[in-house]
């Protein structure tokens, strides 16, 4: 029986604007054009990947999008000090070809609000404008819901937690959606 090659899959580290949270960078594929957030083990049955990475003791959270994952560590951890292994244990993970996340995971819908024209305007903001800078960091951006002028966003991530992430909404997101979407009053975020 011939051996088949190995796979060879390239992962890079980027630092975020959150100082707890580090993006593995791979090249391949890993859930693409959709996110998932494990806030905790109990979280992460679903995804072999993000289970394997809580059996770290510094591992507190596991947020796998496109083609990364974002890793946030408790405060004790020093990153110059487990960034190496944790890059090394997703290589070798994902060159064994494993399963990053069942296929069969439906991520829950996050907003129960009623599609209406200020919603979908809203909705295509975030898309065209938020998400590819957010993404860019290592994090996520959702909609969550709409009522009387007062949008509610989740903040997944290197976003969840980070301490910027409530200047970039308020300062960024929020005068950004308020120009586009007068109907918009105030922005406010809910971290997963």
């Amino acid at each position: 029986m011939e051996k088949q090659a190995k796979r060879v899959v390239e992962v890079y580290t980027e630092m975020t604007p959150n100082p707890e949270t580090m993006k593995f960078v791979a090249d391949i594929p890993l859930f693409p054009g959709r996110s998932a957030d494990f806030p905790d083990e109990e979280s992460a049955k679903v995804s072999p990947l993000a289970t394997e990475l809580f059996g770290f003791p510094f591992v507190k959270s596991v947020f796998i999008m496109n083609n990364f994952v974002t890793v946030t560590k408790t405060p004790d951890a020093n990153w110059l000090e487990i960034s190496g292994s944790l890059r090394q244990f997703i290589k070798d993970f994902l060159e064994e070809g494993k399963t990053v996340i069942d296929p069969d995971y439906k991520p829950a819908e996050a907003h129960g609000a009623d599609e209406d024209a200020v919603v979908a305007k809203i909705k295509e903001m975030l898309e065209q404008y938020v998400k590819p800078a957010v993404e860019m960091d290592g994090g996520a951006i959702e909609f969550k819901s709409y009522r009387d002028g007062r949008l509610e966003l989740m903040l997944q991530g290197s976003c969840s937690g980070c301490p910027s992430s409530m200047i970039t909404l308020k300062a960024g997101i929020e005068g950004l959606l308020k120009r586009m979407v007068p109907e918009v009053k105030e922005v406010v975020a809910e971290s997963m």
